[in-house]
């Protein structure tokens, strides 16, 4: 995540300001550096992230959530007073981050298709953050999709919700393009016609002055092919599967924040 963090940086020139990385390795930072972005390496820097949260306004924690407490305990007395510090880590409260440091601290939930600019992030703030502070944050995660702020106690749904909502797709398309496989398509035209129905169906609700509700409505003619298998789908009690699945998503999260 943020590798499409720093790849939206360098799409909107907001890299030009100044951007310093820190990774593991010194063949990820070869791969990483680019014009305007300084790229540190652990592997050859052991101070590496304290060397790099020096002197910045707004550092970013894309690290795994077990990794977040020991990282703010390595960098916390190397940050700038008002440094504003976002973690991307699911279950990672900022509280217990603010334990941690006195800085403003932002918890954000980006997902996958942040990586092609079309994200969605979530991003909930700390006691110690005032609303600029917030829109700081808000246009740095601009640069990978769209952004919306929300109450803590509701990020874990939002995670859910938009978080995990690629993996969801995922396997829908997964299981549909077998069953066009089944059908008799070559897998290769069961991928074509499903991938470019999903992305096609996609584009026409974006640009859509109505809800999928109505789309769905008009291309379901009645007593028709679609009518029926729109049947089908529903028997399988569809909204209360993603609300199942929805759940679980939470209340995993929820076991993350608690440490098991």
């Amino acid at each position: 995540m943020g590798g499409a963090i720093l790849a939206g940086l360098r799409r909107s020139a907001a890299a030009d300001d100044g951007v310093v990385v820190t990774t593991r390795s010194a063949e990820s930072a070869a791969r990483m550096s680019a014009d305007g972005i300084e790229v540190l390496s652990l592997e050859t820097a052991p101070d590496a992230n304290r060397r790099a949260v020096a002197g910045a306004g707004l550092v970013l924690l894309a690290v795994k959530p077990a990794m977040i407490a020991d990282l703010l305990r390595e960098i916390a007395d190397a940050l700038e007073p008002d440094a504003i510090v976002v973690s991307v880590a699911a279950g990672v409260t900022t509280a217990s981050m603010e334990a941690l440091v006195a800085n403003p601290v932002v918890r954000s939930m980006p997902n996958t298709p942040s990586l092609v600019g079309l994200g969605v992030t979530g991003l909930s703030a700390g006691s110690r953050v005032d609303d600029a502070q917030v829109s700081l944050v808000a246009a740095l995660f601009a640069t990978v999709g769209e952004v919306i702020v929300v109450p803590e106690a509701q990020l874990d749904a939002l995670s859910a919700v938009s978080g995990s909502g690629p993996a969801y797709v995922f396997l829908l398309i997964e299981r549909w393009t077998q069953a066009a496989i089944d059908l008799g398509f070559a897998p290769e035209q069961a991928r074509l016609m499903v991938e470019q129905t999903v992305r096609g169906a996609s584009e026409l609700l974006a640009g859509a002055d109505v809800d999928a509700t109505e789309l769905r409505r008009r291309v379901t003619s009645p007593k028709g092919t679609t009518e029926r298998a729109v049947a089908v789908l529903e028997e399988a009690e569809l909204r209360d599967l993603f609300t199942r699945a929805a759940d679980a998503a939470v209340a995993r999260a929820k076991e993350i924040a608690a440490g098991s």
